[in-house]
C-alpha cells in the first residue's frame, strides 16, 4: 500500500504562522487570506498578483497561493477553490533583508546582533565576515541576488563588517557606521539618508526591493519543501514586473570595480 501525504491548509498555515513568528505582528491580516478546505500539494507563491495570475493559476493546477502583497488581489477571478495564504510585514521582516539568519549564512555574516527596532522586532542585522577586499563583498552580494540597483564604494580598502537592514535611514546609518560596519545593505535608496551616505563613508548596496523579495520568495519555497516533502511550490519562470516605483538612482553612488 503505497501512503500518499495529504497537506491540509491548516497544518500549512499552522507552520507559516510559526515559522514567520507572526504572533509578534498584531496589526498582520491572518496568514490565511482566503479560506479553503481541500488539500495542498501545488502552492503557488507570488510577490503581488499580475494581470496573468489567474490563468498561471490554472495552467499550473494550483490549489492554493502564497501571496506577499496581496492588496490588491481579485478574488473572484481565482479558480474557485483555490485558496491565498499571505504576508507582509513578517516576509519582508524575517526572510528577505532583516534580521534573517539564512542570508546571513549566504554573505559569510557571523556573530549577529540586531540592528534598530520596529515595535521590538530587529530592522536588521549586523555581522563579521572574513577580512575580503570592498570588490570581493560587493561580488559575493551581487552573487546572492542575481543583481543590484546601484552601489557606492566605501572609503575603506577592505571590508569585515556590513550592516543588513530592511530601511534606509540616516539614524540607522550613522549607528551601523558607529558599531564597525563598512558596507550597508539594503533595499532602495531613501532621499533622507543621501547625507549620511557622504557623513558616514559607508559603502552602500542598493540590491532593490523586487529583486530582495524574490530572494525571500525562493528561500520561503526551500524552507516549505524541507517540512513538506510532498508540496510542490511553483514560481513564475519569467520576473513579474511590479508597481513599486524606483527612486531615483543619487549621482553620488559608484559602485566599486568587480573582480
Amino acid at each position: 500500500m503505497v501512503y500518499t501525504a495529504m497537506i491540509s491548509p491548516n497544518n500549512l498555515a499552522n507552520f507559516l504562522d510559526q515559522y514567520l513568528e507572526t504572533a509578534k505582528y498584531a496589526d498582520e491580516p491572518a496568514i490565511v487570506f482566503r479560506p479553503f478546505g481541500r488539500a495542498v500539494n501545488r502552492l503557488g507563491m507570488v510577490l503581488e498578483p499580475w494581470p496573468g495570475l489567474t490563468d498561471w493559476v490554472k495552467q499550473e493546477k494550483l490549489d492554493a497561493l502564497f501571496v506577499h502583497r496581496p492588496f490588491k488581489m481579485e478574488m473572484e477571478e481565482l479558480p474557485q477553490g483555490v485558496g491565498v495564504f499571505a504576508s507582509h510585514l513578517p516576509f519582508e521582516e524575517r526572510l528577505a533583508l532583516g534580521y534573517n539568519s539564512r542570508l546571513a549564512d549566504s554573505l559569510g555574516m557571523t556573530g549577529l546582533q540586531p540592528l534598530g527596532r520596529r515595535k521590538g522586532r530587529p530592522l536588521g542585522m549586523l555581522g563579521d565576515v572574513p577580512p575580503q577586499t570592498v570588490g570581493a563583498f560587493y561580488k559575493s552580494v551581487f552573487d546572492v541576488f542575481g543583481g543590484r540597483e546601484d552601489a557606492r564604494t566605501c572609503e575603506r580598502n577592505e571590508v569585515t563588517r556590513v550592516a543588513v537592514v530592511g530601511v534606509m535611514t540616516a539614524e540607522l546609518m550613522h549607528e551601523a557606521s558607529e558599531r564597525g560596519a563598512e558596507v550597508y545593505v539594503t533595499g532602495q535608496m531613501r532621499q533622507p539618508a543621501r547625507e549620511a551616505i557622504l557623513d558616514t563613508g559607508l559603502g552602500v548596496i542598493i540590491v532593490g526591493h523586487h529583486r530582495s523579495g524574490e530572494w525571500a520568495l525562493r528561500l520561503l519555497a526551500h524552507v516549505l519543501r524541507e517540512r513538506f516533502h510532498a508540496l510542490t511550490t511553483c514560481l513564475p519562470k519569467e520576473p513579474v514586473t511590479t508597481a513599486v516605483p524606483a527612486l531615483p538612482k543619487p549621482k553620488t553612488l559608484k559602485a566599486p570595480a568587480i573582480p
